[in-house]
């Protein structure tokens, strides 16, 4: 337990909460959570279950309902046919993660993760006993894993290829010719893949998103598929997430979620249904707004001298490379890395970002674009302004 890391993300966002508490007048975009409260017909669902009684345990990997409506959805959206008994229901996509680690991994097997990674990847795989092996990928490469670095980090103790796409922390969205040309190595080396496909359906400028699976016959019984109704329905709240599995690994994750959880939260599952089966206009307004502010916040930090960005596809981040601007000082104080970066920024001008380091990329920062266009546009003229302080 002394070994593992807190999670950077939490830590500044509750640093930028205790400065909000206190008055300061704090621009927060370092929390990985929509802006937008969760639909009101999904709440109305929560509030439905709860008048109903639906305040019991339920079957630890979810109700029935639940999971039908997941495998149903997951069918039509990939064209791959998904059953109930492959989906297990748990408390958050993290959750999940936890629990794939924990049944698949064993001491001794390695992970190889792509960097930049979201900040939790590599602590849960070491948490199960295992060792996240990183992979550096280059922005001039938009973060894009490629195959021959794939391929010769694979060892003989390389047990599983753990993807995120649309990405946290980078917002790239990889074609499904990029992610063939990884799926082949993986039947080739015979390894089994965790796909984070979280950020599914916050895709930019017509793109899809392809589940990895669906990419080649063979890599259905070798994938799991992390999801779930967080960042889609904006429902963080309400910890629900899933995995579509194998059903012999399905049952191995429900028996050991029998164990140390139970069933997620009864009300939230039947708050999930109603995010699945009812109306999608939310999704697609939602996504259009997270858009325009990618616009916006991608051509602002393009506009900043010796800061880049990748082409971000998905989700709602930006990670831009802040490496001209270190070894300088800030208000006084040199800065030499991206935590003093981020510290130094929150300090002289109120914008909580998170460092680079924590995601594995040393010299960048990661962003959220999940606030209002306002906000956005002030937080990057005080970037800017902080930025031109720099001697």
């Amino acid at each position: 337990m002394q070994s593992l890391q807190p999670s950077a993300t939490l830590a500044m966002a509750a640093r930028a909460s205790a400065m909000k508490a206190d008055g300061i007048d704090v621009i927060d975009l370092s929390v990985g959570e929509p802006d937008f409260p969760t639909p009101a017909h999904i709440c109305a669902a929560g509030e439905a279950a709860i008048r109903a009684g639906h305040t019991k345990y339920t079957p630890a990997a979810g109700i029935p309902a639940l999971r039908k409506a997941i495998a149903e959805d997951a069918s039509r959206r990939t064209g791959r046919e998904v059953t109930a008994a492959q989906v297990i229901v748990s408390n958050g996509a993290k959750h999940c993660l936890h629990n794939v680690f924990t049944a698949l991994l064993n001491e001794g097997d390695e992970v190889i993760v792509p960097t930049p990674y979201w900040v939790s990847y590599a602590e849960l795989v070491k948490l199960a006993g295992a060792t996240p092996v990183l992979v550096e990928t280059r922005l001039e490469d938009d973060f894009k894993l490629r195959p021959e670095a794939f391929a010769a980090a694979v060892t003989p103790a390389t047990r599983m290829l753990l993807l995120c796409s649309p990405s946290n922390p980078t917002g790239v969205v990889y074609t499904a010719d990029e992610l063939g040309a990884l799926a082949d190595i993986v039947l080739e080396k015979n390894l089994s893949v965790v796909s984070d496909e979280i950020y599914d359906q916050l895709v930019f400028d017509g793109r899809t998103s392809v589940s990895f699976p669906t990419l080649r016959p063979g890599l259905e019984e070798r994938t799991v598929v992390v999801a779930g109704v967080s960042k889609t329905y904006s429902m963080t709240g309400w910890r629900i997430g899933w995995t579509i599995s194998p059903p012999s690994l399905a049952k191995a994750i429900g028996s050991l979620q029998s164990q140390e959880t139970s069933n997620p939260s009864s009300i939230s599952q039947y708050a999930a249904i109603e995010a699945l089966q009812g109306p999608q206009d939310c999704v697609r307004e939602m996504c259009e707004a997270f858009q325009k502010r990618r616009d916006l916040v991608a051509a602002g930090l393009k506009a900043m001298p010796g800061v880049r960005v990748p082409d971000i596809g998905g989700a709602f981040y930006a990670f831009f490379d802040i490496s001209a601007h270190l070894g300088k000082a800030y208000g006084g104080t040199a800065v030499t890395n991206s935590v003093e970066w981020c510290e130094a920024l929150l300090e002289a001008e109120q914008v909580a970002t998170v460092a680079g380091s924590a995601f594995g990329a040393e010299g960048h920062v990661r962003m959220s674009f999940a606030a209002s266009e306002e906000k956005l546009t002030d937080g990057l003229a005080r970037i800017s302004r902080f930025l031109a302080s720099a001697s």
